[in-house]
């Protein structure tokens, strides 16, 4: 209990007090994003006192002190919970109100314990395409109950009492009575994040999963490479960054910083999937590999450029397993993204020795079946090393046995629903990224375009909806840098992210959301994160660089 006297005045008669309390406004909270899949409060209000919060682990969880994820998300949701209050110090670093000091007197209320149960092992593990997300919260006077079968579903229970909480203008937080029974629509929910085109700093990488955690996002597609630039550090190739990346220093990521990413993203339930696409896209990777890319021809003299990589020669093979295999020793996640969109078959067409193969093989001019050929023998080497493999579109189109594949992504425009339908009724698992491409010409604050997609308007069979995993969001960094990558993202992917979590029926009305997403874009900016404007309006505490 805390008594602050310079705000009690013994005069005072016991009404004035209830007077005052009752006398003072007090907000509410627009509510949970994503939208839980049930979720009731009522208007019983409960004040929180950040002095008299705890967290505590119940009796009968197997996730008990020491579990190195919960621990450190106690903290970091400690200070989401109270801003302006530092839980090392043990001070408020903002003075209590009147409203609370009156409150706690009187009341003696304020005090609240989070009781927290996990039901399953897997504390110091690696967040997976089978991790389970539910979780129940339970909120009355004093009391919050978040149980989860795994850690995962737990961070997504605190999400979400984090966001029930809101403040008065003296500084005074509360709650109400509240009951949640959640889970996701979708098991894969993700951002793509373009490293080649534009360098982003880790800082910014990590900044981008905090934002991603508060949207409930469970993946990070790390496009690392591409045509433009080659920043991975490579171990076993070295020259690769020395010679493709933008600077050799300046612009690589080492091994250290990815697995300082890779420990951030598993802190907030958040997998990191690299993508090493070839065998287009790979202009960067010839500067320090050489013979890797075929050199184009123009009649009957090398042009002096190069297209996609070989796929002709054994040297080829052997390089990409040794590469591959040292990402997969790196990177904990069970799937890897092989890319393999856009590829030129002029250059293969041109080149005589390519041409030579094909007779031999007996592939005619079906350069499709040189693809195919390709494929087989990538989807060989991620097979070898027990990954999962997610291939672009363009792989399923172009594989004599569609149905072998893993994992697609779709994400070329027009009827990307027809697509999701021929993909699943061969009986191939379905990744849905076409609708959120954010690169895409359309003005940004235009969130609603990326809201009212429906994953499920095709017409297939319940298996086949079952194959559909998730989607993604795309942020392709022709024009995105560390200068304006957040405001870029959110809150469009905020509206992505409602869809891939929340019940469709439930959340079908844009005019129903604006306001609960205007209230979350204000959370965001006071959590550090640089959301665009929705419209015309304010939030109370605007942005600050924190």
């Amino acid at each position: 209990m805390f008594i602050y006297t310079r705000y009690f005045f013994p005069s005072f008669t016991w009404h004035f007090f209830v007077f005052l309390i009752i006398l003072q406004r007090v907000p509410s909270s627009e509510g949970v994003w994503p939208m839980p899949q049930k979720i009731s409060q009522s208007s019983e209000q409960y004040l929180l006192n950040p002095e008299e919060f705890s967290f505590q682990y119940a009796e009968d969880s197997i996730t008990q002190a020491g579990c190195s994820v919960m621990d450190a998300a106690f903290k970091r949701y400690f200070k989401l919970f109270f801003p302006g209050y530092t839980a090392d110090t043990g001070k408020l670093s903002l003075s209590l109100s009147l409203s609370l000091s009156i409150y706690i007197y009187i009341c003696g209320m304020g005090n609240f314990t989070m009781v927290v149960r996990v039901q399953e092992e897997g504390c110091e593990g690696y967040p997976s395409a089978g991790s389970k997300e539910n979780y129940k919260l339970s909120v009355s006077a004093g009391h919050g109950e978040l149980t989860a079968n795994t850690v995962w579903g737990a961070l997504r229970g605190l999400e979400s009492f984090s966001q029930l909480i809101y403040e008065d203008d003296y500084h005074t937080y509360y709650i109400n009575k509240t009951e949640i029974e959640d889970f996701p629509r979708f098991e894969y929910r993700g951002i793509l994040l373009d490293t080649s085109r534009h360098f982003l700093p880790v800082k910014t990488i990590l900044k981008a999963l905090d934002a991603m955690a508060y949207n409930k996002f469970n993946v990070l597609h790390w496009h690392i490479v591409d045509d433009s630039s080659f920043p991975y550090q490579s171990q076993s190739f070295p020259k690769l960054s020395t010679k493709g990346a933008f600077h050799p220093q300046t612009h690589v990521y080492t091994q250290v910083d990815v697995h300082k990413v890779i420990s951030h993203a598993r802190l907030r339930g958040i997998r990191i999937i690299p993508e090493f696409d070839s065998p287009g896209h790979t202009q960067s990777w010839g500067k320090g590999q050489p013979d890797l890319l075929t050199s184009c021809y123009k009649g009957s003299q090398p042009s002096g450029t190069f297209g996609p990589v070989n796929p002709t020669l054994s040297a080829t093979y052997k390089f990409m397993a040794h590469l591959l295999r040292e990402v997969s020793t790196l990177f904990p996640d069970s799937y890897i993204h092989l890319g393999g969109d856009e590829v030129d078959l002029s250059c293969w067409k041109s080149n005589p020795d390519v041409r030579v193969f094909m007779s031999k093989m007996g592939f005619g001019t079906d350069y499709g079946k040189l693809e195919s050929l390709y494929w087989k023998s990538m989807m060989s080497i991620t097979a070898t090393l027990n990954k999962t493999s997610i291939v672009w579109q363009d792989v399923f189109h172009h594989h004599d046995i569609p149905s072998s594949l893993d994992v697609v992504e779709i994400w070329r425009g027009g009827c990307y629903m027809c697509e999701v339908r021929k993909m699943t009724a061969a009986g191939v698992r379905v990744i849905l990224a076409s609708p959120w491409y954010l690169d895409q010409p359309r003005p940004i604050h235009e969130w609603s375009h990326y809201y009212t997609v429906r994953p499920f308007a095709f017409m297939g069979t319940e298996h086949q909806r079952r194959l559909l995993i998730g989607g993604e969001v795309c942020m392709w960094g022709e024009y995105v840098d560390a200068t304006n990558l957040a405001p870029y993202l959110w809150p469009r992917a905020s509206a992505a992210a409602e869809r891939l979590w929340s019940d469709e029926a439930q959340t079908s009305s844009v005019s129903q959301a604006y306001p609960r997403l205007a209230d979350f874009r204000c959370r965001l900016l006071r959590r550090g994160v640089q959301a665009h404007p929705l419209f015309v309006g304010h939030c109370k505490h605007e942005y600050e660089d924190l």
